[in-house]
């Protein structure tokens, strides 16, 4: 679907703060409230804006710790990602999973308290995985750049 300026800015808008009102956003791009609200449908029918959400401070709830997991599976085949796949729906500590090309089979993303917490999650979740041959994992010391903002 072919996005003109005026959704750009809408969606722009929206990624900055969804709590804009559709009368705010027609304010800030100078546009009566009823094709704002048309369009804003729209995006929402054709997809492109997913959901709304709210962003949590990690650090406020006592989750301190960034960790990224490389992870190589026992086997490359259909059934041992899938497997692989639905253990790691189950793992809440876990906030992105993609699967990768390169070395390693799997990039993970988790969120937890501590290294103590990660030592436990690492020993009885994540190693324990019938599909896991290797994880090697890398510790987050300063985030320099977080934004779910999508370039448009």
């Amino acid at each position: 679907m072919a996005l003109d300026e005026i959704d750009k800015k809408i969606l722009r808008l929206l990624q900055e703060d969804a709590h804009y009102t559709l009368k705010d956003i027609a304010n800030k791009i100078n546009l009566s409230l009823t094709p704002v609200h048309d369009r804003v449908k729209r995006l929402e029918k054709d997809g492109i804006i997913e959901k709304y959400v709210t962003i949590l401070d990690k650090k406020k709830l006592g989750n301190n710790l960034t960790v990224y997991c490389q992870v190589t599976l026992t086997k490359q085949t259909y059934d041992t990602s899938e497997g692989f796949n639905q253990s790691i729906l189950n793992l809440p500590e876990v906030v992105e999973c993609n699967y990768v090309s390169g070395n390693f089979d799997y990039m993970l993303k988790i969120i937890i308290p501590d290294m103590e917490s990660y030592h436990h999650f690492h020993q009885k979740k994540l190693s324990v995985l019938p599909e896991v041959s290797l994880i090697n994992t890398v510790f987050v010391i300063s985030e320099v750049k977080s934004t779910t903002v999508l370039p448009i």
